[in-house]
């Protein structure tokens, strides 16, 4: 197994990153995993990423949830891949890069050492749910608009809607957003997997920018306020599907270590 393990964020959504080129990480240890991603008795992150080799492409990634478990596709965990990729020296970090990950192949660009940005895959209009709406961005996200964030109980109301019998069985994460006098979406996100609020969700701002647009808020580009930092969304509609969908924001190294086996 490669005991050394590299920290990075994405906008506050944080990741412990393994060079798993030589496919020696134990990857159905869910149990190890899910106590590297503790944060009282681990190393402590949001989720665990392999960097993998890919037959057809530059890369391969594979991410778990906290808890231990695969989870769908994750945006800031992707540019956080291609960081430590380029950090590792797996790849130069010049023109576009492509890696698989569980919901197909992604392409990705360096805007700068810190910025990023990852081409999603194509986004299908959004699906009224009771207050809110649902959207697959590669991941299963509700969105609902607020008229107040600060003091909202994510916790309290993102559990019981996770955990919907109209999400039932997989459950779906859930985004809470309302837009600011400036244009911007701020967004609060509870995660999947996590079962907590965390301080960005890639995927979610990428289906909360499509709802908006789905609102009549049509622009060219989608500013989105997590708690951790500022994203962007890109994307065009065709013929009801969202394509060329861009996630761009922040990906940068926080620290490395050993792990004691």
């Amino acid at each position: 197994m490669q005991n050394r393990f590299y920290k990075y964020h994405g906008a506050g959504n944080d990741f412990i990153l393994i060079d798993d080129i030589g496919q020696n990480f134990p990857r159905t240890d869910h149990e190890m995993i899910r106590k590297m991603c503790n944060r009282h008795f681990g190393i402590g992150s949001d989720g665990l990423i392999l960097l993998c080799p890919s037959e057809k492409n530059d890369l391969g990634m594979i991410y778990y949830n906290s808890d231990g478990y695969p989870g769908s596709m994750c945006g800031n965990g992707g540019r956080c891949l291609l960081a430590f990729a380029r950090d590792r020296g797996r790849i130069s970090g010049k023109g576009r890069v492509s890696f698989d990950a569980v919901d197909g192949v992604h392409e990705g660009e360096f805007v700068s050492h810190d910025i990023i940005r990852l081409k999603m895959n194509d986004v299908k209009i959004p699906e009224k749910k009771e207050k809110g709406y649902f959207v697959n961005s590669g991941s299963p996200h509700h969105v609902e608009y607020v008229d107040k964030l600060r003091g909202l109980n994510v916790e309290k109301q993102g559990k019981k809607l996770r955990a919907h019998k109209m999400y039932a069985p997989e459950g779906c994460n859930i985004n809470f957003i309302k837009e600011e006098k400036n244009g911007s979406l701020s967004i609060r996100t509870y995660e999947r997997g996590v079962e907590a609020e965390t301080l960005a969700c890639g995927t979610g701002a990428v289906a909360s920018a499509i709802v908006h647009y789905a609102s009549d808020h049509k622009k060219d580009a989608y500013e989105i306020n997590a708690r951790g930092g500022k994203l962007k969304i890109y994307f065009r509609k065709n013929h009801g599907i969202f394509s060329d969908v861009w996630l761009e924001g922040p990906a940068v190294y926080v620290f490395e270590g050993e792990i004691k086996e």
